[in-house]
């Protein structure tokens, strides 16, 4: 089953965007194999805000990979060559992990991300954390999101910038039972 990756850059205090979805502070180590990960997916999952964040800058869609956009508002008719998902999302995003190919990159999107993790559909986050503090913007995580149990996959220091690079899969934990909750 194709999974699905939450690849994303952060800054040290833990922004995706800064306040105005700007992304002018992340910076392009010479290292890092741009590449090879893109190479690795062949689906791009985002929300509606990083969806028109990106068509507004031009790049909407990315060659060679699908285009699914998570929104309510967007209408199919509207956006040829990308598909847009409005109801059932647990079951399209099941459909979608079905199909033969390449993993399945989630996006930019903190809010598509919170959402997906809540049903439990999101594998891995990897984070390029980078050494820039921005004092506000769009969070990795909401601060009244539900957790999301994380295990060190994989970690890379890039000295030239010090991005740190670090890959987690996303542990399911079984909820405590009442019983339990009440006699500890």
């Amino acid at each position: 089953m194709r999974r699905i990756r939450y690849v994303v850059a952060a800054s040290l205090d833990g922004y995706i965007a800064g306040p105005k979805g700007e992304a002018d502070w992340i910076l392009m180590d010479p290292e890092i194999d741009f590449g090879g990960l893109f190479a690795q997916f062949d689906t791009l999952l985002m929300g509606r805000r990083t969806f028109e964040h990106s068509a507004g800058m031009g790049q909407g869609t990315m060659p060679g990979m699908q285009t699914v956009v998570v929104s309510t508002t967007l209408r199919q008719a509207d956006h040829k060559g990308v598909t847009i998902v409005a109801d059932g999302v647990k079951e399209a995003i099941a459909k979608l992990r079905a199909r033969p190919g390449k993993d399945i990159w989630l996006f930019g999107g903190g809010g598509l991300f919170r959402s997906l993790a809540s049903l439990k559909l999101v594998d891995s986050v990897e984070i390029a954390i980078v050494p820039v503090l921005l004092g506000g913007g769009i969070p990795l995580l909401a601060p009244s999101s539900e957790r999301v149990h994380l295990e060190l996959r994989h970690q890379r220091i890039y000295t030239k910038t010090g991005i740190v690079s670090l890959e987690y899969a996303v542990v399911q934990r079984k909820a405590k039972s009442k019983l339990r909750r009440a006699s500890e």
